[in-house]
């Protein structure tokens, strides 16, 4: 397994700053109100949940694969909360899975949904963190 690699530029202040997140194929910038007044810009609670929604989408085909069933398609959406617990922290992540995989029971489904969810790497690192 590779390494993959990220970085962060911040200037100035918390709240009168700016940054920019950089890695393979993205550059964008982010600040004070898109971290915590719904700004335009992305932060990096967006950007983990891009992480865990497409961790899990891939992680859902790779078990549904090995029963040789092809996903038509799977989007999973993940909405992550910050909260407040001695200072800001994730409280958590919400997937919203919407899939076409024909020939896949709804049951079937669930369950490796449940399996994905517990075993994709991002669910892992995040573990304490609610992943629902």
């Amino acid at each position: 397994m590779g390494k993959h690699y990220a970085k962060a530029k911040w200037e100035g202040t918390l709240k009168e700053g700016n940054g920019i997140l950089n890695f393979t194929g993205f550059e964008g910038p982010f600040n004070f109100k898109s971290r915590f007044e719904d700004g335009e810009e992305t932060n990096p609670e967006e950007l983990i949940g891009a992480a865990q929604a497409g961790c899990f989408s891939m992680f859902l085909a790779a078990l549904i694969s090995k029963k040789e069933i092809t996903p038509t398609s799977i989007e999973t959406k993940a909405t992550v909360e910050l909260g407040q617990d001695d200072g800001p922290k994730i409280t958590s992540i919400t997937l919203d899975c919407e899939a076409v995989i024909p020939g896949l029971s709804e049951e079937d489904f669930q369950a490796l949904a449940k399996e994905a969810k517990a075993k994709c790497p991002i669910s892992r690192l995040t573990t304490g963190t609610d992943v629902f």
